[in-house]
């Protein structure tokens, strides 16, 4: 029997793409004073890979010169948003489950302490754990083994649910923990994790009994 979930934040509880062009533009403006030393192509790029990965992770694939890389860092330290925010409609269904969950989200402290608020999250999980690249070397895994260690889960008792096969999948993978791919949009294949849904309505039937 499954007794906690683990969840990503990030595409998972609420979709990135409805904050992203607001949240992200002072840093997207900064990116551009960079135009002649990165390639407008690449730039562009990577601010559509900022709605799915951590800066540092994007800074690093399009090579960001070091300034660029420090300047948007220091600005990431203290960015946060104070629009709207929505969680995806069948957030609702996951509320109802009895298991116990956690969220582990990867990102600057502030600004996911932030989104965690605005979307009124605090009181739907036994644990909130933002793991700031900038501020730990933890890895996703080592946040995970830790989970398991505190609260005295077996692997086989906890799900990871989240919508990147490279991140909280495969940290979930490594430790022997069943993983469900939450592919809102159809993007990979099953073969990247245990189980695929694209609403959490279908964990209902999934072979899997949950507490």
């Amino acid at each position: 029997m499954i007794k906690a979930l683990i969840l990503d934040l990030d595409n998972t509880i609420y979709p990135v793409e409805s904050i992203g062009k607001e949240l992200f533009k002072p840093l997207y403006d900064l990116m551009d004073e960079y135009k002649s030393e990165v390639g407008e192509d690449q730039l562009e790029k990577a601010k559509q890979e900022l709605l799915k990965k951590a800066y540092q992770k994007v800074a690093d694939a399009h090579n960001f010169p070091q300034e660029l890389i420090e300047r948007g860092v220091t600005m990431l330290r203290d960015l946060t948003y104070e629009g709207p925010m929505q969680p995806f409609a069948d957030y609702a269904y996951l509320q109802q489950l009895k298991a116990e969950k956690f969220l582990v989200t990867m990102g600057f402290t502030k600004m996911q302490w932030r989104k965690v608020d605005l979307l009124d999250l605090r009181k739907d999980y036994k644990e909130v754990i933002v793991n700031d690249p900038d501020k730990t070397e933890a890895t996703k895994k080592e946040v995970f083994q830790d989970i398991l260690q505190k609260y005295g889960y077996q692997p086989q008792e906890v799900i990871a649910i989240g919508d990147d096969p490279d991140s909280e999948i495969k940290a979930a993978k490594d430790l022997g923990i069943a993983t469900i791919l939450y592919d809102h949009k159809g993007e990979f294949q099953i073969d990247q994790a245990d189980f695929k849904i694209a609403s959490f309505e279908e964990l209902g039937s999934l072979p899997i009994e949950l507490s």
